[in-house]
């Protein structure tokens, strides 16, 4: 058998076009279809160089395959159109004929497929090889990424970030321990809760990287004071000292003033020279019977007794204080409750004419029939209302069960007082007061002339913003009468009444109370004049002038004498229900 012919001219670059056509698409080739042409066509020449050898060597096909699959055309269906296009058009296009030349094509295409089926074996190992290894070191990454942070996660657990000091937890664990641990040795401990005085300002004025700098500073300050104390950071600009095994309160007096005198240093942070003060609150107390939340929570309240008393000091837990502002705490926590249940009730007080003795008006005075401590007068809780801003829904109550009383005394026809109602400053600063009280007149039937609206002269010093202003001008020109109470205890300037719309003034019963008979007390002939004063001016401001507290009849002859108009106090009627106004009015 004689080695294999051209029949004819060989086109080489014609097949190898239909090859590379033949497996295009069949899968991503990182090659264009020049580069994809001349390597076919290379690969051509050497099935070509295979077919016509002596002696025939098959072994080619193995290299074809694997070249095939080394340049990604690596699909079963890139296998199946190279074999299919190899089979028809090879020898045709390359002319090639021979007695054996088909068993050499059919023993060549096997080697070629399984070349190919072999080098995809091994590349496809070779990846998963590559991917366990990369897996392998991925996991390792991984798992020295989580020693890190959970090692981070203990530098930050137990550690302010910014100062470096111990933080809340470990500060918390620290005090448990001492108070807890058996075998400690400590019969007593002490706490101090520090706080920068005004920090805020330094924040907002300089910026917060500033802040920060000043707050290493000061960390680093307490630190080397306090040394043989525990001091950490609780956030902000809040730091706790832990004295351990004290003797008494010396010995966390000692650690405060220690810490204060270490902050209270002039501090130099980035060219700026600052002065830092701080408050400081102490709690020292028996290891036994009390709890770290105790003792935080006690020592919390001190500071804000220091931070309250001025700042730049300590303060030290007062048993007795802390009931006290528990109490009133519980108080004022309770007056939502008691308003649902209705345990507020009026008393009015007369407000009596100085000249003829007739009952001008009175005065609502809110009471408290509370179910555990009995009845409370306003000065008991008013004051918490106002701090908390319950006084708000109070002192709306107030108006309103004041105008519902007030419209049935005037209904046998006759003359009725009117009612006079304090207002807070929460209360006169609010957008909706006019249409508030316009409507409790068209609800009750209240005639506006007969209501009178108490504000205190700080109240309306306060109230000098244009809003609020215009909803009193507003009120005033419906009807509603305008009173300052307690006048003469604040600015005691009747100047700025020209432009406020006012009625009438109530002068405070600091005045009346100095005004005796001139031959028991000289001095009163001061006060007298000093009233009379201010009944003249008020007078030609068009006011009217009503004395608080007159409890003598001395006392209103006097007030008659200089032309105050109005009395109220004891001497005139002490406060009582409305059914007893109702009677005194018929």
């Amino acid at each position: 058998m004689g080695e294999p012919a051209a029949s004819g001219a060989s086109c080489p670059g014609t097949f190898a076009r239909a090859w590379a056509k033949a497996v295009s698409g069949t899968s991503y080739l990182p090659m264009t279809q020049a580069q994809l042409e001349e390597l076919l066509q290379r690969l051509t020449h050497r099935l070509a160089a295979a077919l016509r050898a002596e002696p025939f060597d098959p072994r080619v096909g193995h290299q074809v395959g694997a070249e095939l699959v080394a340049a990604h055309i690596a699909s079963a269906e890139g296998l199946g159109r190279t074999v299919e296009v190899i089979q028809l058009r090879l020898l045709r296009d390359l002319g090639l004929v021979g007695d054996d030349i088909s068993d050499r094509l059919a023993r060549l295409l096997a080697t070629i497929t399984t070349g190919y089926a072999r080098a995809l074996r091994d590349r496809t190992l070779d990846e998963q090889e590559s991917i366990r290894r990369a897996a392998m070191v991925a996991r390792a990454q991984a798992e020295r990424a989580l020693r890190d942070s959970e090692s981070r996660f203990r530098h930050q657990a137990t550690h302010d970030p910014l100062t470096d000091l111990p933080n809340r937890t470990l500060f918390t664990e620290r005090l448990a321990a001492a108070i807890n641990a058996p075998g400690r040795g400590a019969d007593r401990v002490g706490v101090c809760f520090l706080d920068l005085d005004r920090f805020k300002v330094v924040n907002d004025s300089l910026g917060h990287q500033l802040g920060d700098a000043l707050l290493v500073q000061m960390a680093q300050r307490l630190r080397r004071a306090l040394g043989e104390h525990l001091v950490a950071r609780l956030g902000g600009d809040e730091f706790v000292i832990l004295v351990e095994r004290t003797g008494g309160t010396d010995d966390v007096v000692k650690a405060a003033e220690a810490a204060l005198a270490a902050v209270s240093e002039p501090a130099l942070v980035d060219g700026h020279e600052l002065s830092v003060t701080a408050s400081v609150g102490i709690v020292e107390r028996p290891v036994a019977g009390t709890t770290p939340g105790e003792l935080m929570r006690a020592a919390d309240s001190t500071l804000h007794w220091a931070k309250a008393a001025g700042g730049a000091r300590w303060a030290l837990f007062d048993p007795a204080r802390h009931r006290t502002e528990l109490a009133r705490y519980a108080l004022s926590a309770a007056i939502p409750a008691a308003l649902d249940r209705g345990e507020f009730f009026l008393d009015y007080q007369p407000l009596t004419s100085l000249r003829d003795g007739t009952l001008l008006g009175v005065e609502a005075l809110v009471r408290w029939r509370h179910p555990e401590l009995g009845v409370l007068r306003p000065d008991s809780f008013i004051g918490l209302a106002e701090e908390t801003g319950l006084i708000v829904r109070l002192g709306g109550w107030v108006l309103a069960e004041a105008c519902r009383e007030a419209e049935s005394w005037g209904a046998d026809g006759g003359p009725a007082p009117f009612v006079s109602v304090n207002l807070a400053v929460r209360q006169v600063n609010r957008p909706d007061l006019v249409q508030e009280v316009r409507g409790l007149l068209a609800q009750t039937g209240l005639p506006p002339q007969r209501l009178q609206l108490e504000i205190t002269e700080s109240t309306m010093m306060s109230a000098g913003a244009e809003d609020p202003v215009r909803a009193l001008r507003a009120l005033n020109d419906l009807g509603v009468r305008i009173a300052i109470d307690d006048f003469g205890t604040g600015y005691s300037n009747l100047a700025y009444l020209r432009d406020l719309p006012v009625t009438e003034l109530k002068m405070a019963g600091e005045f009346v109370t100095g005004l005796r008979a001139p031959q028991v007390d000289p001095a009163s002939r001061t006060d007298e004049r000093i009233l009379a004063s201010l009944v003249s001016l008020a007078h030609a401001l068009d006011l009217t002038v009503t004395a608080e507290g007159v409890e003598t009849a001395d006392q209103a002859d006097l007030l008659r004498a200089i032309g105050c108009d109005a009395g109220q106090g004891w001497h005139f009627g002490r406060p009582a229900p409305a059914a007893r106004i109702l009677e005194q009015i018929r």
